[in-house]
């Protein structure tokens, strides 16, 4: 009988890991079963997965309700040698804030078309699913968006009042309490991701937004520095300015190239189109300065993972996640633990 050789690289134990934790984010592979993917993920040597809740990778209703189902997923990242700091609920916390758009369709249950109310119901009972789901996991983070029911204002012409951004403001206040108040009660924080499209999608408007829920602990950031950079925002600033509030953080990068033809709003042209004036790109092949991040997040004291979100029109992805998690390894520095000019002597 033939030796089985078993060929699955050794655990990523936590006191053998060097430097925060690397994940990938499934939210672009939402189209590979999730066994599958983390079979591949595994091989290229990720220490985990921030999990989509699409696709087949996370149902929140069941992860919710079926400890078996919980078990099952639980059974796959550990074969793998994989783990789970954060699941992503992007897609459904759109749903919650937004006014209702025939787009969100892409997202929600059909029965919900042309539903606004049954649309947002569905929203907040899935995201209300998502928390249970991530305690049930074992992961006490989970990553997404709120949406917005003032951002298609966002320029003021016609005028957008400032009564009208307050009650804005104010309904997603009023949205997203009840979600809050079940995440408490699971023990799960909400990162909001910074990005345009969401009631908060640069610093002054995430001032605003912590603002409205009173610096409510639940509530914090998934950094992402590849949106505040092509509106022009220093992404270490923003680290800085939030630093208490970095509950996760996406490794994602891009490329602002205007070259007097094209233009800072894309043009309605695709992702990936060479004429925009920005594309998201690979890790390393962009113009986010990751140093200067790694720094503010040490000084911040951020232990948690860092996690590959790979969008790269112009690159095969799987070369890409590779190629990514083999940036962030060198990335991935911590703080000194002495003073090179202290106690100098002649």
């Amino acid at each position: 009988m033939d030796q089985v050789v078993d060929t699955r690289p050794p655990p990523r134990l936590e006191e053998d890991q060097v430097g925060r934790p690397v994940t990938l984010f499934t939210g672009q592979w939402a189209d590979l079963p999730f066994e599958e993917l983390c079979r591949k993920v595994s091989a290229w040597g990720y220490d985990g997965l921030e999990i989509a809740c699409w696709g087949d990778h996370m149902d929140v209703r069941k992860a919710a309700s079926d400890p078996a189902y919980v078990a099952d997923r639980r059974r796959i990242l550990e074969t793998h040698n994989l783990r789970c700091w954060a699941i992503g609920a992007h897609l459904t916390g759109q749903c919650v804030g937004d006014r209702y758009d025939e787009r969100l369709m892409a997202f929600a249950p059909a029965e919900t078309r042309g539903k606004p109310e049954a649309l947002r119901q569905w929203a907040v009972d899935s995201m209300m699913n998502t928390a249970r789901a991530a305690k049930a996991i074992g992961c006490g983070v989970v990553t997404g968006f709120m949406g917005s029911p003032i951002w298609p204002a966002w320029f003021s012409f016609p005028a957008t009042t400032e009564a009208m951004v307050d009650a804005a403001f104010e309904e997603i206040g009023q949205l997203w309490t009840p979600i809050f108040d079940e995440f408490d009660r699971c023990g799960v924080r909400f990162a909001l991701e910074v990005h345009p499209t969401e009631i908060a999608f640069d610093l002054y408007t995430t001032e605003r937004l912590l603002r409205t829920f009173e610096y409510r602990a639940t509530l914090g950031l998934n950094f992402d520095p590849s949106h505040l950079v092509w509106q022009g925002i220093r992404p270490h600033l923003f680290v800085r300015e939030f630093a208490s509030r970095v509950y996760h953080v996406h490794m994602k990068d891009v490329s602002v190239t205007l070259d007097g033809k094209a233009g800072i709003l894309g043009s309605h042209l695709p992702f990936g189109d060479l004429r925009r004036g920005w594309n998201f790109r690979s890790l390393g092949h962009g113009d986010v300065d990751f140093d200067a991040i790694i720094r503010e997040l040490n000084a911040a004291g951020y232990d948690g993972p860092l996690s590959v979100e790979w969008e790269d029109n112009g690159m095969e992805r799987e070369f890409g996640a590779r190629e990514s998690l083999e940036f962030v390894r060198r990335m991935n520095f911590a703080p000194s633990n002495v003073a090179f000019d202290k106690d100098m002597k002649h």
